[in-house]
Order: structure tokens, then sequence, then C-alpha cells
């Protein structure tokens, strides 16, 4: 009788632990990256009754409730953030807490703090690679990974130039068009340039390139550029096939001398000037220069890279986010702000860059869901609250059981 009692304690324990997992699924069912726990219930030892063909074994109870995480694959939602992650597919970002521990995680929420370091939303420091020049190097050692805020980065002269532009063809002879270009010198100052053109006969066009006078020293040349330009009888541009140099020197504010090509030809070998007889206009104006610009913001983007964005415009990857490759994730252990920690039966961890060795991709701007179900994890809450009601019903029986057999003793 008293074994009654013990078996039935045991199950109202299990069961009342199971509540607390199903609870605990719930409770993060909106938590990023979170993973639902599973319960195992496992029997004890069975009791041996009799001998020979009269034995019987009856079960001792329940033991205590083991828990395993699903690691499939949540939800990925776009949030657009420009620090947000998600993984799709295999590992874990690398973190590492205060006390210098390593951690792993599959929330991909991050920010950036006042210090630059990139960082979870609970201040663990984010690890990777930094960038040298714009080139990160996966196979180093990973570290805190930061962002440099409050750098300059310097001016860059321009180099390359083109303008896209129709002349009009039905202009008579000596019309004239301007089309302005902007470009920069080595120390960052913009100066806009000025592409004449004359048409000087049928099909037949002069151009010359100027600079304002108050952009140069004493001394200096306003026009840095001549040359003609010759059209077939469909408008396109069939001399000069090459480059033209745009040559400055003496600028008034001590940069270098600039010595420009201008591009006659888009990407594809066609040309940029055409003549045709709609009015002379300007389509666009490409150069590859720049002023000097400091860091605005800082995103991530697809496979972990972490892109500055300068207030010139120009773009320059800092670093990368590095994915951990644990074969036994079930394995690591729950250390709370949605981060696990490798255990004693943790296999070996490798840690490399997204998309390479069996690690997964890193998706911008989106955040990995939770895999709990709530449809799923209420039928579980109803099992194990019935779960729970039986075994009280046993106790309850096996007290009164005991009751009566204390009543034949003491009627």
């Amino acid at each position: 009788m008293s074994a009654a009692f013990s078996i039935a304690l045991s199950a109202l324990q299990a069961n009342s632990t199971a509540i607390d997992v199903v609870g605990n699924n719930l409770a993060n069912l909106n938590t990023t990256g979170y993973k639902d726990t599973n319960v195992d219930f496992e029997t004890l030892m069975a009791q041996s009754l009799g001998v020979g063909q009269n034995s019987a074994q009856v079960g001792m109870g329940v033991g205590s409730v083991g828990t395993t995480t699903d690691y499939t694959q949540g939800t990925i939602t776009t949030t657009s953030g420009p620090m947000d992650a998600a993984i799709q597919g295999d590992g874990f970002f690398v973190v590492q807490n205060a006390a210098g521990q390593t951690l792993y995680t599959r929330d991909g929420s991050f920010q950036v703090n006042a210090a630059g370091n990139v960082e979870t939303a609970t201040g663990e420091n984010v690890q990777g690679w930094p960038a040298v020049n714009g080139v990160v190097n996966a196979n180093g050692a990973v570290g805190n990974l930061t962002v440099p805020l409050g750098t300059t980065v310097p001016a860059v002269a321009t180099a390359n130039m083109g303008v896209t532009v129709n002349l009009n063809a039905q202009s008579a002879v000596g019309a004239t068009f301007s089309a302005p270009v902007q470009v920069y010198d080595s120390l960052g100052t913009a100066h806009t340039l000025s592409v004449n053109f004359t048409e000087t006969a049928a099909n037949a066009w002069s151009y010359t390139v100027t600079i304002p006078a108050a952009d140069l020293a004493t001394g200096g040349t306003p026009q840095v550029g001549s040359g003609t330009l010759a059209f077939n009888s469909s408008g396109v541009l069939t001399s000069p096939t090459t480059a033209q140099t745009v040559a400055i020197t003496g600028l008034a504010d001590g940069a270098a001398a600039m010595n420009i090509n201008w591009n006659l030809n888009n990407s594809a070998g066609t040309p940029t000037i055409t003549q045709y007889a709609e009015a002379s206009g300007v389509g666009g104006t490409t150069q590859d220069g720049a002023a000097a610009g400091q860091i605005t913001d800082v995103s991530l983007e697809n496979g972990g890279l972490l892109v500055a964005n300068y207030s010139n415009g120009q773009q320059t990857t800092v670093g990368q986010l590095a994915l951990a490759s644990i074969p036994n994730p079930e394995s690591l252990t729950s250390v709370g702000d949605n981060c696990l920690q490798a255990s004693a039966s943790t296999g070996a961890i490798s840690v490399g860059a997204a998309n390479s060795a069996g690690r997964g991709q890193v998706l911008a701007g989106s955040l990995e869901s939770s895999t709990v179900d709530m449809a799923t994890e209420f039928t579980k809450l109803l099992t194990y609250e019935r779960g729970y009601q039986a075994a009280s019903r046993v106790i309850t029986t096996s007290d009164q059981l005991l009751q009566d057999t204390m009543n034949l003793i003491h009627p």
C-alpha cells in the first residue's frame, strides 16, 4: 500500500515539472530565436513479487523528468532593422559576457553601444573579425566586433569621370551646349567642371573643358581640356574612341595636380555622347572621387558583413559576424538572456564565417521567431494536467483503502 503513495507522488512531481516546462515554452512564445523544449518521461525500476511462474513485476513510478531542446529552424521574419540578423540553417552567433565567458545564441537583435561595440540586447559583446582596408580575414581569431566611430575616411581624388549627354542634331553651326560635372581634388574640395560643346559642322562638334578661375591659383589656366567629336549618320559617336584626358594644375587650395580620364563609353562599351534630333540635354554624370567623410550609420548585410556608411556617400566593410558550428546543440545549457553555454558533453565547436563548412547563411534585416507552437503546447498542458489529476486520485484511493484497513483492526 505504501508503494502506491510513492508511485503517485512520483507522478505528481513529474507532471508538475512537465507543466513548468510547458509554461516556460508559452512564456517564450515571442522570444527571438527561442527553441521549443520537450519533456521526456522515464520509468523507475520495477519491484519483483513472487518467484517462478508466479513472479510478477510492479513498477515503482516515474523517474525524474528529462528535457530536450528542438533545434529546428524558426520562421524568418523581416524587420528591416539595420542591425538585425537571422541565421538560415545551422549555427549560432558567438557572444561574450562581462565575465569573459563565450556563449552562443540564435537571437540576432544586435545594437552598437556608445563605445562602438556591437552587442546583444542584453549587453553581451558580439564576436567577429575586423576588416582591414575593407577586407575581412575570417581565418583569424575572433574578438569583440567594433565600429570605428568618429573616424574620418580620407578624401579620394577623382580619377575617372563621365557624362551622358545628347547633342541636338538639328542645331545650327555655332550652337553651343554646356554640361556640368563635379569632381574632387586630393584634399576633398569639390570643383564643378564645365564641358562645353560647339557644333562646327554637320555631325561634328568641338569641346572644351573649363574650371572656374576662382578655383585656381594665380597663373592657372581655366581651360583644362579640349578636342573634337565626330558622329555617323545614325548619331553614334565614332571619334574619339578612347578616354580623353582632363589635366588640372595650380589649384588654389594647394591640392595635387589632377589627371582625370574622361570616359566616352559606358561599361558595356556604348558611347555616352549621342547626336539625335532632340533638345540637347544631360542624362547624368559619373565620377569616382569623394570628399572626406565620417561614419553616419552602420548596418549588417547578408553574410554577416558589417558595413559603415559615411557622410560623403562611401561605404566600407568594417567587420564580419562569426558563426559557431556545434555538432550536438542539444547539449548546450541555457544561462539566460537568450544565451547558451557549452557543457561537458558538447562536441568540438568550430567558428567560422557564414555559409561555410555547414554553417547557415546570415540574413540581414531579419530575426528568427520562436519555434513554440501554441496549439501544441496547450494540448500538452491538458495532457499533463489530467495526468496530475489521475495521480492525485491514486493517492485519494490509496488513503481510503488504508482507512478501511485500519477500520478492520479498530472497528
